[in-house]
């Protein structure tokens, strides 16, 4: 059944529940994830380093984990899982372990058994906010001191945790489904070179691009872009990384250099990082966009599309005053999901294209990032 465990959130609601994974203590930013399956790419997404997911759907770990479905090398980068639920007997024929297995070689503190609808909608009304799961302190009173004793994760640069430490190149595309099922590679001669920062990468958005037709090259994210521009790109793409965007002022500091000399796309955190650097501003929302199902319109077309996303702050496209144009609206929240600039070959989406997990329905973003490259404009 698991140890007693206490999840004390930082304006002192208690759960109690069960623990599962490794045992201990962790502390972070608690959110809620609205997708029904994914929980292993969802984890392993360095985006939700200094968090702890709540997942939304009930049964959560029925199909098992496995190497090929990692978004990140490492393992786990939550802090921690919330559950209502944890199948520690998986049945899927691409499974190789179980979900609390795994956490618990990984080192990550889960707890289940608590009502996780309760939970949710306690956030959704009263905001994101720091809380700690604890397997070995039976009082709540000391663990909300220790919350309330956290300076929160905006005041931590977090992509310096997450983010490579060397240059190296990706030449794997994304897995096909078959029973015999291998990652492609691409070939290397004759296709778009794209340099990546490396502000806490998905794996899949990597796949996307070669499958896209990019040679890739992944920096890590204090890169200088003198360093970037000696590669003689075709373009520069922004990743997708962890915590608030005003930590990392080398990035914005980087890009802000960039703009003009080579195409970008940015995505997620990119996107918020490209809005700094044009002289916008950001701001955080009340608890987030987190899941696979966030409905979004592309202006241009009309078109809505059904997307995953992973993000507590968003940009405020006015601030840019004319120097870039919406492109993507929110239908959830008329929340900023894109933009465009006005001159440049520059654009970003707030959403992510590359899914893993949820819908490819934004897939195409990949392909017009190469199309903006060969004909110098959106």
């Amino acid at each position: 059944m698991g140890l007693k465990a206490l999840l004390v959130l930082g304006d002192g609601t208690v759960f109690e529940g069960k623990g599962f994974g490794a045992e201990g203590e962790t502390i972070g930013e608690v959110v809620f994830n609205t997708s029904m399956t994914g929980y292993q790419e969802i984890l392993t997404d360095p985006s939700y380093k200094g968090q702890i997911v709540t997942m939304t759907y009930t049964q959560i770990g029925n199909y098992g984990v496995n190497e090929e479905d990692a978004e990140s090398a490492g393992g786990i980068k939550a802090e921690g899982f919330i559950v209502k639920e944890a199948s520690d007997f998986p049945s899927n024929w691409r499974s190789s372990g179980s979900l609390p297995g795994y956490m618990k070689r990984h080192g990550v503190v889960g707890i289940q058994d608590i009502d996780t609808r309760a939970l949710t909608r306690h956030l959704r009304n009263h905001g994101a906010q720091m809380g700690i799961i604890s397997t070995k302190e039976p009082d709540p009173r000391r663990l909300l001191d220790k919350v309330r004793s956290h300076p929160g994760i905006s005041a931590f640069d977090l992509v310096k945790d997450v983010t490579t430490r060397q240059v190296y190149t990706w030449a794997e595309g994304c897995w096909k489904w078959s029973c015999t099922a291998e990652a492609i590679e691409s070939p290397s001669s004759g296709l778009k070179k794209v340099v990546v920062y490396d502000f806490g990468i998905k794996l899949n958005i990597l796949k996307n691009l070669v499958d896209a037709g990019f040679a890739v090259t992944v920096v890590p994210a204090q890169t200088p872009c003198e360093a970037v521009l000696e590669m003689e790109p075709d373009a520069v793409l922004l990743s997708n990384g962890p915590g608030d965007p005003q930590t990392v002022g080398y990035a914005i500091e980087n890009t802000r250099r960039l703009i003009g000399r080579k195409p970008i796309f940015g995505i997620c955190l990119g996107h918020q990082i490209l809005g700094l650097a044009m002289g916008g501003q950001t701001y955080k929302l009340k608890f987030g966009h987190h899941g696979g199902n966030h409905p979004v319109k592309d202006l241009a077309t009309n078109r809505v599309e059904i997307t995953s996303q992973n993000h507590n702050y968003c940009v405020d496209v006015k601030s840019l005053k004319g120097k870039a144009r919406l492109t993507h609206t929110n239908l959830y929240d008329g929340t900023e999901e894109g933009m465009v600039h006005a001159d440049l070959p520059i654009f970003s989406v707030q959403h992510h294209p590359e899914a893993g997990p949820g819908p490819n329905d934004s897939i195409h973003l990949f392909r017009r990032f190469g199309e903006m490259i060969e004909k110098g404009v959106w």
